[in-house]
């Protein structure tokens, strides 16, 4: 194991696991957006949720890809 990949392996699961922190975050964040948006009938605030929905899916997407590389 080289000298990154050491310290790495020795953050505790929160460090590692910031990009789903942060994509779930994203994803919640939109839902309420969305939801806002549907019942105030702004049609660009509804539009921005579903946007940072995807946002935190793909996100989060990239935390799973790095947890799989690293062995997780």
């Amino acid at each position: 194991m080289g000298r990154r990949a050491r310290w790495y392996a020795e953050l505790p699961n929160q460090e590692k696991d910031k990009d789903r922190i942060k994509g779930s975050a994203e994803q919640a964040k939109g839902k309420v957006k969305e939801w806002a948006g549907k019942i105030t009938g702004d049609g660009k605030t509804e539009a921005e949720g579903k946007a940072d929905q995807v946002k935190g899916k793909v996100q989060n997407t990239i935390g799973g890809i790095k947890d799989t590389m690293r062995g997780e």
